[in-house]
Formats: C-alpha cells, sequence, structure tokens
C-alpha cells in the first residue's frame, strides 16, 4: 500500500497559496516536504498540521493506494 498526496496539491492551488507558505504555516521542515513531493509516508502529525492549516479533513490531502499483489 502506498500514498498520493494530489489531492494536497490540488487544494493548495484551490485556496491560492504556494507550497513554501503552507509549508512555514504548519512549521514543517523542508525534508519533510520533500516526501510529500514524493508521495512517501509522513507522520500523522505533519498532516494534522496540514489541515488546520488548509482548513480540511485528511482524506482532502490523502489517498490511500492499495498495491496489486
Amino acid at each position: 500500500m502506498g500514498v498520493s498526496y494530489k489531492r494536497l496539491w490540488k487544494l493548495i492551488i484551490d485556496k491560492d497559496m504556494t507550497n513554501v507558505e503552507v509549508r512555514k504555516a504548519a512549521k514543517i521542515s523542508p525534508a519533510t516536504f520533500t516526501k510529500l513531493k514524493k508521495n512517501e509516508i509522513v507522520s500523522l502529525d505533519v498532516l494534522l498540521k496540514i489541515c488546520q492549516i488548509l482548513d480540511c479533513d485528511i482524506g482532502d490531502i490523502v489517498e490511500v493506494i492499495k498495491s496489486v499483489d
């Protein structure tokens, strides 16, 4: 199983914000934000900080991708 943050990038655009604005407002390190860009798993705490800044729910920014085995 994996994750996709495509919904996050779309929401940032829809809210007329930049990635840097969101990262700084949520107090997330550049390294962690790079993990998001690479669709890598990050802590729930990071996702909750982003949700607070964007006034959304976790399902609005992340999607679980089921692997086909």
